[in-house]
């Protein structure tokens, strides 16, 4: 949405809204939607410079990188507030951004509002009542518009961390639960016109009508080497009680379209974090059912891709993706075996990252959420490490496993 910024009125300005990003299914920062191939989040420095550097060979799992832009709260003649976003990109060139930035302290106040927590937040424990009103009034009308012209009659179901049904939306509240939080800290620990720095990012599911999502935690270890011995003792548990230690992923998120009812399934981080490694190979196989049946016809595909993720980050010497994510994607909607042309080639079935035609993918793998990634010559580094990163390679090995075990019914 394209508005006039009149917060200056000798300076006119034009600017993009941002929206929150309705099929955003895990992570702490609130993801918003600036155009529809095009997302933006807070900027991390280090996310950044991983992005600038990216190995090539790296490129086809991870979203396009599409610069930077700045960002501001916006409070219109109604005291209602919104994101708005500069439209013009801005260059790529090294940006510092210090202990103290907006970015910075919005993921890290995240983190720690969230830990701990048991699942037990509610919308009404991220906001104060004035922001929850103000947003509830002007932000929320034009989400469920925007989501409806997205993805008409859609809802979705969401479990609670026990399986129980919890409550159906019209869309997955994840994405708007970050974003309350996000509004919420801009509003109260920054002035209205502070320029926030912001990534472009490619939105990796604008090419699915009905995407199915699948975000997990790799690795056996989830702290960064910057953070606090608090922190480090956090995150650890976390892993220690979690399938992370002894599978090397566990899963943050969840939405899986069922056909026969047709809404989306929805589970959060705190329902992966209670899994043994039974529940996590059911909740693959729940990944994969559409309420009918099982897409039996998407495991080999998914398998195929992460080997070949896998032979990847084995040549990578010296990175560690601490933290990071890797997102498993399909669409809802069965792809129809035979056109007026005749069958679809296996060919036009499988992902091509690199084009911008729009064409339908079958599967995507991608990873995401590098604030913490190390690696041999990033700025500032104290820690270098030898060799590829052992957890996320167990994680991966696991992972193709299980799914080859869902493959051959055991």
């Amino acid at each position: 949405m394209v508005v006039q910024d009149s917060t200056d009125a000798g300076d006119a300005r034009v600017g993009v809204q941002l929206e929150p990003f309705l099929h955003q299914v895990g992570g702490h920062l609130s993801v918003m939607k600036y155009d529809e191939h095009t997302v933006c989040k807070p900027l991390v420095s280090r996310e950044q410079r991983f992005y600038e550097s990216l190995p090539l060979a790296m490129k086809r799992f991870t979203p396009q990188y599409k610069g930077t832009i700045t960002v501001h709260l916006r409070k219109d003649s109604r005291g209602h507030l919104s994101l708005v976003a500069n439209p013009l990109k801005e260059n790529r060139g090294p940006f510092k951004v210090s202990t103290e930035s907006a970015a910075v302290a919005i993921w890290q106040t995240l983190q720690q509002t969230t830990s701990g927590s048991g699942g037990a937040h509610t919308l009404a424990q991220w906001q104060h009542t004035q922001l929850a009103h103000s947003f509830k009034e002007s932000s929320a009308t034009s989400l469920l518009r925007s989501e409806f012209h997205l993805n008409a009659h859609v809802s979705s179901l969401v479990e609670d961390a026990n399986g129980n049904q919890a409550e159906r939306r019209s869309f997955n509240p994840w994405g708007l639960q970050c974003h309350l939080a996000h509004l919420t800290r801009l509003c109260t620990e920054y002035p209205e016109n502070q320029l926030h720095r912001f990534l472009l990012l490619e939105n990796v599911v604008s090419q699915y009508k009905y995407p199915c999502i699948l975000d997990l935690k790799m690795g056996t270890r989830q702290h960064g080497d910057d953070v606090s011995e608090e922190k480090k003792a956090r995150h650890m548990r976390k892993c220690a009680q979690s399938t992370s230690a002894c599978l090397g992923v566990r899963i943050c998120g969840m939405q899986v379209y069922q056909i026969d009812k047709k809404h989306f399934l929805c589970k959060d981080k705190y329902y992966g974090r209670k899994l043994s490694v039974e529940g996590f190979r059911q909740a693959l196989h729940q990944f994969l059912h559409d309420g009918t049946r099982l897409r039996t016809e998407l495991l080999e595909p998914i398998q195929r891709q992460l080997r070949a993720l896998l032979l990847v980050i084995r040549n990578q010497s010296s990175y560690r993706f601490y933290s990071s994510s890797l997102l498993i994607i399909y669409d809802g909607q069965e792809l129809p075996e035979r056109t007026s042309e005749g069958l679809h080639p296996p060919e036009a079935l499988q992902p091509d990252h690199g084009s911008s035609s729009g064409s339908l993918s079958k599967v995507d793998i991608r990873m995401i959420d590098f604030a913490h990634t190390t690696y041999k010559g990033s700025w500032n580094e104290h820690t270098t490490y030898d060799g590829p990163d052992p957890g996320y390679i167990f994680g991966l090995e696991n992972l193709i496993q299980i799914l080859q075990d869902i493959q051959e019914g055991e």
